[in-house]
């Protein structure tokens, strides 16, 4: 299949402050006064307008690179990177607490632009490793109307459908299809999952344009997950992260579930429905009602789907080893699970490595793993699901013409930035080899 290459152009426009002392300037002080008014001839509804459903096709095509220039002034650059310095120097903290700098920038997309964007840096331990090596290659999420209240002709903007697109550094992923390939992987299992797709990144902030590193694309889940994949678009949508995100006795805290939808009505109820019959005394008194009761209000069968395709693609950076990296969403009364951020997929893992695929480590500090796996009639499932995607799916003959077609595509970027990368995907090859054999041996 041919290659075919989109070509965007990402501008963040530095606006001059009027403050001449020689005090620290801010992110407000860059930012003009009041509603501004500004052009945007190139608005369409179908390209950007909230009237139009997202268009998938364009935005995370299956066949396509997509090429992103971004250019920063250098003076906004240096203030990106002081915020970065007063929350992340110093003690080198190993978890991101706070949230980045948004500024303003202008995307050009195929000729189009997109006006007064927002753009800034994301992630945890991709953000914290950017920063301590010192690259230009950050981890950006991008908010198509992030700035509408200061350029109310922005309105409501969106990019072919879409508010909000994250841009994955692959940091820690020298064969940079991890993302790619694990999110395809549990879609193809009947796991909700984000579509990605992969953007080379050229960056000017103000010593010309360079290229920076292949990118991945990521859909953010609740922007548009919940109309594409779920029957209910209306539900709860949570990212836990901290001690509540296990969910274990004595954990639950309603700020640490981070309510990403319904905001206004705040109703943590059915989250905290989840904690407490996890921990009901009927689990051992009255296993058939709990178990009845669970199935009631979480969405077991696509949990065991997940795991079955987590522990056999190994991702430890997830829950069971890490306080984060998952959503529920609640479709129609049921929590369901939603993997997030895979990057660190598809190898043994680290912080003492991956979960077994017996699950039989896993203590009750994670109780949504050890009381399910606990249920005989779920561990045979879960057993039977093993089974059904490394012979449907994680075996030579499916997954060996998939990461060749990846290499093809995004080769000649690839070894721009990494010359051994096709080592890299033998490498997962001989993943998908040895974990296929793993589980067949698990299973006799």
């Amino acid at each position: 299949m041919n290659k075919v290459f989109y070509s965007i152009i990402i501008t963040l426009t530095l606006f001059t402050s009027c403050n001449n002392n020689d005090d620290e300037v801010t992110v407000d002080d860059l930012l003009p006064d009041g509603e501004i008014a500004i052009e945007t001839p190139d608005w369409t509804e179908e390209t950007h307008s909230n009237d139009v459903d997202p268009n998938y096709s364009v935005v995370f095509p299956e066949n396509k690179v997509l090429e992103l220039k971004i250019t920063i002034d250098e003076e906004f650059w240096d203030a990106m990177q002081q915020d970065l310095d007063e929350n992340l120097g110093g003690a080198s903290p190993n978890d991101i607490d706070f949230t980045p700098i948004w500024v303003p920038a202008t995307l050009e997309f195929e000729g189009i632009e997109w006006y007064k964007i927002g753009i800034r840096y994301k992630g945890n331990s991709t953000l914290i490793n950017s920063y301590r090596s010192n690259t230009d290659k950050y981890p950006f999420k991008l908010d198509f109307d992030e700035f509408e209240d200061n350029y109310p002709d922005i309105n409501n903007q969106r990019f072919y459908g879409f508010k909000q697109l994250n841009l994955g550094n692959n940091s820690m992923d020298d064969s940079f299809v991890r993302e790619k390939v694990s999110t395809d992987l549990f879609r193809s299992f009947g796991v909700v999952s984000a579509r990605t797709s992969f953007c080379a990144v050229y960056l000017d902030r103000g010593n010309g344009s360079q290229y920076i590193g292949l990118y991945t694309l990521v859909e953010e889940v609740d922007n548009t997950i919940p109309e594409s994949q779920f029957e209910d678009s209306d539900g709860n949508l949570y990212k836990p992260d901290g001690d509540a995100a296990s969910f274990a006795i004595g954990t639950y805290d309603e700020s640490e579930m981070d309510l990403k939808t319904n905001e206004d009505i705040g109703d943590y109820s059915d989250v905290y429905s989840l904690y407490e019959l996890l921990h009901d005394a009927s689990r051992t008194s009255d296993p058939e009602t709990w178990k009845s009761n669970l199935e009631s209000i979480f969405d077991v069968d696509s949990y065991l789907k997940y795991l079955a395709v987590n522990q056999t693609i190994q991702n430890w950076d997830t829950y069971g080893i890490m306080t984060h990296n998952y959503f529920l969403y609640n479709n129609n009364g049921k929590l369901c699970w939603i993997p997030w951020d895979n990057n660190e997929a598809m190898q043994d893992g680290k912080m003492g490595g991956a979960l077994s695929l017996s699950l039989d480590e896993v203590s009750s500090n994670w109780p949504i793993i050890r009381y399910i796996m606990d249920v005989d009639e779920y561990n045979e499932i879960y057993k039977q699901y093993l089974s059904e995607f490394t012979d449907s799916y994680y075996n030579s003959n499916y997954m060996d013409p998939v990461l060749e077609y990846h290499e093809s595509l995004i080769t000649s970027y690839a070894t721009e930035e990494n010359s051994s990368f096709s080592f890299n995907i033998l490498a997962l090859k001989s993943h998908v080899t040895s974990r296929n054999a793993a589980v067949e041996n698990f299973l006799e």
